[in-house]
């Protein structure tokens, strides 16, 4: 249970650290220049069918972002055994 316990806490350190570092200034910039105002404006224009082209990268850079994460758990865990 303890193997468990400290691979969840340090699971949580990575997806804390990944969002404080690439989430949190990412909207600080998206609410200071405007960008706000053009995503509502744009939603509503959006039209209702398919699943579009901007749909398709941001499923793309989703999938990257998660295997970027699995893969560095992986590989300090594997570090950490061979000590």
């Amino acid at each position: 249970m303890t193997h468990l316990m400290k691979w969840w806490s340090r699971a949580a350190a990575v997806v804390t650290g990944a969002v404080l570092a690439l989430v949190v200034p990412a909207h600080a910039w998206a609410a200071s220049n405007g960008v706000a105002d053009l995503a509502v404006e744009a939603a509503r224009r959006r039209s209702r069918g398919g699943f579009g082209v901007f749909g398709f990268f941001g499923l793309l850079c989703c999938l990257f972002v998660v295997g970027a994460v699995v893969l560095a758990i992986v590989l300090i865990s594997r570090n950490r055994k061979r000590r």
